[in-house]
């Protein structure tokens, strides 16, 4: 293993079966992410007066570029974890998985869903048909009522918040929604990059 890996041992004596275990899945790591700067490992059992059986508690700190990926594997109801081996298996199982996972970010391999186009309407002719939607890209779009879908034209309002598809080719009046839904009030959630 290239990185500097660090074990330490909780509410236990210092264990080389356990310790060569744990070397043998931290360099396994490796494979999933190759720039791994660092890895921590605490194996802790539990205090001496639990009356329940020992369930032990791994937590692994993993050192990548720009950050640290913490595995902090909480045993509680896993009874399989009364055997510390098992216990290290899942911990490093959930590194693992970590690990992948930020190696996909990084390559930009995660799905995103975007945010579909929205906005409000904000001025609307019901006597002529057609109002205008200040959109969430900062552009007004024009829209017709028969491109708002279930005949909600008429229970369209100033303010009320739609969902929009624009149309290729712009109307007269400029952009045009070739599609208007209403939607209620927590639909969408923007995320930030």
């Amino acid at each position: 293993m290239d990185i500097p890996l660090q074990v330490s041992f909780r509410n236990m004596d210092r264990s080389e079966a356990v310790e060569a275990r744990v070397r043998e899945k931290a360099e396994k790591l490796e494979k999933y992410f190759d720039h791994l700067t660092s890895c921590r490992v605490v194996v802790e059992a539990p205090e001496r007066r639990h009356h329940k059986g020992k369930l032990f508690h791994v937590r692994i700190e993993l050192g990548v570029p720009g950050k640290d990926l913490i595995v902090n594997r909480h045993p509680k109801d896993k009874h399989a974890h009364e055997d510390v081996y098992v216990a290290i298996r899942d911990a490093f199982q959930a590194a693992r998985r970590q690990l992948e996972d930020h190696g996909r970010k990084l390559d930009g391999k995660v799905k995103t869903h975007d945010v579909p186009l929205h906005g409000k309407v904000a001025r609307l002719f019901l006597d002529e048909g057609y109002g205008f939607i200040s959109a969430s890209d900062g552009r007004e779009i024009y829209f017709h009522k028969n491109s708002v879908l279930s005949e909600g034209f008429d229970k369209l309002e100033v303010g009320k918040e739609v969902r929009l598809v624009v149309a290729e080719r712009e109307s007269a009046e400029g952009p045009q929604a070739s599609t208007v839904e209403p939607i209620g009030k927590h639909h969408l959630v923007e995320r930030s990059p």
